[in-house]
């Protein structure tokens, strides 16, 4: 599993591992107030201990091995700062081999261009190494900067899903945005 990862010209997109504990830990620890809706912001990091990460890292490379979830950590290679995630879920493999994936970027990294840059990378690494086909972001219909993000690295509008998903107590619409590997 150390063979799936790639590298852009600024960062690095690899399975975490227990060694990214510090980094890890501090840069969710900077993140800044919520800066809208769909930012967390800060979290209460309390329960992160250094056990319980190392906890969280297997449980990531297990999902990985029964090919269900693949989380990899992007770091900003000139410093190895972690700078936020992306995930992929498999939706469906066999003549499909379809996944859905989403990212994060802690909020003090912002306007860098790194959620760009990032899923770009990921996407070659998805298509080529972990053999998707069809790539899925499902995106609420208010979430501007997700949607900007997915139309800039390639994506097409497909559909709006009614009712998609359960979320603040209701059944919430969302866009559909693919991409298929070339």
């Amino acid at each position: 599993m150390k063979k799936i990862r790639t590298e852009t010209e600024r960062l690095v997109i690899r399975f975490l591992e227990e060694d990214d504990y510090s980094s890890w830990l501090t840069q969710y620890e900077n993140r800044l107030p919520s800066q809208h809706k769909y930012d967390q912001g800060k979290l209460d990091m309390s329960i992160c201990t250094k056990e319980w990460f190392g906890d969280l890292v297997t449980k990531y490379h297990q999902m990985a091995e029964d090919d269900e979830v693949y989380v990899f950590g992007v770091f900003r290679k000139a410093d190895n700062t972690h700078i936020g995630f992306i995930d992929f879920s498999t939706i469906m493999r066999e003549e499909f081999q379809w996944a859905r994936f989403g990212y994060t970027i802690h909020n003090h990294f912002w306007r860098n261009g790194y959620g760009k840059e990032a899923v770009k990378a990921a996407f070659d690494l998805a298509f080529e190494k972990l053999n998707y086909h069809r790539i899925e972001a499902h995106i609420n219909l208010d979430n501007i900067a997700s949607i900007k993000l997915a139309e800039s690295v390639g994506m097409v509008y497909e559909c709006t899903r009614k009712g998609f998903i359960f979320e603040d107590d209701k059944w919430t619409d969302h866009l559909v945005y693919f991409i298929n590997a070339k």
